[in-house]
């Protein structure tokens, strides 16, 4: 059996040639998609402001540690683009090219202070 390890990533991306129908749904749910509502889950936390230019999305991924952050990045990618695209019903929405960056959470190191 293959070790699996938790991968938190962030995928960004830019809004492009939004419809009416979609500016307006986003607009809409702007409030709940705000600072405060960043947090990493299976599903993603989508945010983005009023200005509708830039958006990310937050993941948590676990994937075969053999497979790396290549693979967790993709999956999530692959994530996103599904999330966008059934927006508001199906309103779906536009983007350019995605880019992520990922977090192994096993291998990562933590510095505590000392006592």
């Amino acid at each position: 059996m293959a070790t699996q390890h938790t991968y938190r990533v962030i995928v960004r991306g830019t809004f492009s040639e939004l419809t009416d129908g979609a500016r307006a749904w986003l607009l809409g749910e702007v409030d709940e998609h705000g600072l405060s509502q960043m947090r990493f889950t299976p599903e993603g936390s989508l945010t983005y402001d009023r200005v509708l230019k830039h958006f990310s999305y937050r993941f948590v991924v676990v994937s075969d540690a053999a497979d790396g952050e290549e693979m967790a990045s993709a999956l999530a990618e692959d994530r996103a683009e599904g999330a966008l695209k059934a927006l508001g019903g199906g309103v779906g929405v536009t983007f350019g090219e995605l880019r992520s960056t990922v977090t192994d959470m096993d291998t990562m190191k933590i510095n505590r202070k000392g006592r």
